[in-house]
């Protein structure tokens, strides 16, 4: 079985930044595509950004467009890791964010994916 583990999270002020980690542990596969998602108090859960894992896809990002420009999603392969680079935040960036491993179906749905982590709570201060 998949574990993921977020890490990276914190307090932060409008306009700074914050690298998220998660690490893919057990049995693991070089197709995996992974995607962070997040979500804020009271709202679904939402896409941020997905990368594939391997094969022809290699690398290939995606991105919500309340995000483009400001976060960057990559993988270590070695280390069995995927990061989310932000910068620039802002207040409404405030949620728990979690990663998953994707399974089937459109990547920006939460049912694609499966294996959630238990999320790391970033909260950004105005």
């Amino acid at each position: 079985q998949v574990q993921l583990v977020e890490s990276g999270g914190g307090l932060v002020q409008t306009g700074g930044s914050l690298r998220l980690s998660c690490a893919i542990s057990g049995r693991t596969f070089s197709s995996y595509t992974m995607g962070w998602f997040r979500q804020a108090p009271g709202k679904d859960r939402e896409f941020v950004a997905r990368i594939s894992w391997s094969g022809w896809s290699l690398g290939l990002t995606y991105y919500a467009d309340s995000v483009k420009g400001r976060f960057t999603i990559s993988r270590d392969n070695a280390k069995n890791t995927v990061y989310l680079q932000m910068n620039s935040l802002k207040p409404e960036d405030t949620a728990v964010y979690y990663c998953g491993r994707y399974y089937s179906g459109p990547y920006y749905l939460e049912g694609a994916y499966t294996d959630w982590g238990q999320g790391t709570q970033v909260t950004v201060s105005s």
